[in-house]
């Protein structure tokens, strides 16, 4: 996974009445810190659960710091926020791949000390995860997802994005990722609009909304959040949903009727980072090296199919289980790699890709 550049979870955002409340609650207990503790940010749903099981326990029993979940998606103007005013409510936040350069350009993040990790460790663990001011534990990818009920097997079904625009061909009602923070169904406009994989980069803009225009009045659901699609998928509100890997096959693995495709899936990855000012970022920094190791990272595959950034954890990982990753090798010729690097770039005009993208966004959104 060596070409997988820095950083995922396209961060996901959310409303600001969420987001206020999860800053606004947390703020008390951020002045009252101890050394005992730690805030570690996540989701919901299984993936927060497999967090818990694979890292926060484990961390909690070897070091008897007491962890506090804070379960919001913080976008990157909230992380910059908690910063500016001094209200840091998580000392752990997990953020996706187009907001890390950003927000360590602007000096709102703490650096990885990556002096206190085990060196056998650190040497396993691919270079694209160890970021100045982040690191990756897991790769996962987004997909094509398909309900077998209304694509059964042996009929058609979509397999590429063109495919998935196609609703005269494939009929069904569709749900794509929502673009309102910045990360969304672009690269997979562009596919449907007949852009090879390895000539994404750098995106036309234009085309990437010209093609949405074509799909937009067949979206019943722009999803924002990991927990979202699950819901979609268990209430068979959509026919044919834009997933996270890991998000589905844990509803193929309790026997949904659901089917992932891995071509054209667009790899990704998420970094845990420490905002600046932290009141327990020596605690914060103990809890993100011990999510480097082989053995929670194997653990963490296991619960949910994220794949590993230490390749000493496919020793213990089985094949079955290898199989479900979204680094497994027989998926990379079908797989391309987001490019974050593009996403933060700024133009003449000081702004940046990403940023360009929420603009047109919020205006195309309400058209």
């Amino acid at each position: 996974m060596s070409f997988l550049i820095n950083r995922r979870h396209f961060m996901q955002a959310t409303s600001s009445v969420i987001a206020v409340g999860a800053l606004s609650s947390a703020t008390g207990r951020a002045r009252a810190a101890s050394a005992g503790e730690l805030k570690v940010n996540m989701s919901g749903g299984n993936w927060g659960d497999a967090v818990m099981e694979a890292y926060v326990k484990p961390f909690e029993a070897e070091t008897g710091v007491k962890v506090t979940p804070v379960k919001a998606d913080f976008s990157s103007t909230q992380i910059a926020m908690m910063v500016d005013t001094k209200n840091v409510a998580a000392d752990v936040v997990n953020l996706g791949q187009t907001n890390v350069d950003p927000l360590t350009a602007k000096g709102y993040l703490e650096q990885i000390d990556y002096s206190i990790w085990k060196k056998d460790e650190l040497e396993a663990v691919a270079d694209y995860a160890k970021q100045p001011n982040g690191f990756a534990s897991y790769v996962y990818s987004f997909n094509m997802v398909y309900n077998t009920k209304k694509f059964p097997s042996g009929k058609p079904r979509p397999t590429t994005w063109a495919e998935f625009w196609d609703v005269d061909k494939f009929p069904g009602v569709r749900s794509l990722f929502s673009g309102e923070g910045g990360s969304g169904p672009w690269e997979e406009a562009l596919l449907a609009d007949g852009v090879p994989m390895d000539k994404l980069y750098p995106m036309d803009i234009e085309r990437v909304f010209a093609s949405l225009d074509k799909i937009k009045p067949h979206i019943r659901k722009w999803w924002t959040g990991g927990s979202e699609i699950l819901q979609i998928m268990r209430d068979n509100a959509a026919d044919i949903v834009q997933s996270y890997d890991a998000r589905a096959l844990s509803l193929i693995d309790e026997g949904a009727p659901i089917e992932i495709s891995r071509n054209q899936a667009k790899l990704t990855t998420d970094y845990w980072c420490i905002p600046k000012g932290s009141p327990n970022a020596q605690n914060a920094q103990k809890f993100i090296e011990l999510t480097s190791r082989a053995e929670r990272q194997a653990a963490f595959a296991e619960l949910i199919a994220n794949a590993p950034t230490n390749k000493n954890a496919y020793k213990t990982i089985p094949e079955n289980v290898g199989r479900k990753l979204a680094s497994h090798p027989d998926y990379a010729a079908s797989s391309f790699a987001l490019n974050g690097k593009w996403y933060a770039e700024v133009g003449s005009d000081g702004k940046s890709n990403k940023e360009r993208l929420v603009q047109r966004w919020n205006e195309w959104i309400l058209q």
